[in-house]
């Protein structure tokens, strides 16, 4: 089930409501880059629509929506770090149509633009990497990056 399966094994387990909450959610992942429209959601759970959000958003502090947003626009970052893909790219793979569309919602959740944001964790990360490499001595001091 994933790095989220105790969570959403904990979900089920506490009755009520929970457990559908937790099928959406699982939903939502599975489906996280294709358009899931919610009145199909809450019948497939046997819920009312406003009954979905008022307790989706009781479990997870978010809309089914916004829940969708963030986990699209976190696997984009981790596409644009991991694949080295451009902004375009990441946002067409995690199912947006509109790449301005996406760098708006990208930068209201992280801060900054996309590739702004992707050459600033690469350069955190290598900064890092060179601080633990000088602290551990496993690296010839030629090799690490130069401070600036």
């Amino acid at each position: 089930m994933g790095e989220q399966g105790a969570w959403l094994r904990h979900l089920a387990l506490q009755g009520g409501y929970t457990p559908s909450i937790a099928r959406a959610v699982k939903r939502l992942r599975q489906d996280f880059d294709q358009p899931v429209p919610i009145e199909q959601l809450a019948r497939e759970l046997g819920m009312s629509v406003s009954g979905l959000h008022h307790h989706f958003k009781a479990v997870t502090a978010m809309s089914p929506l916004q829940y969708q947003k963030r986990l699209r626009l976190q696997e984009a970052r981790r596409l644009m770090l991991g694949e080295d893909l451009d902004a375009a790219s990441a946002a067409y793979r995690v199912g947006y149509q509109d790449a301005s569309h996406f760098n708006r919602e990208y930068k209201s959740l992280f801060g900054v633009p996309p590739m702004r944001d992707v050459q600033r964790l690469r350069e955190a990360a290598l900064e890092s990497a060179g601080r633990w490499a000088r602290e551990n001595r496993s690296v010839p001091q030629d090799l690490l990056p130069i401070p600036s």
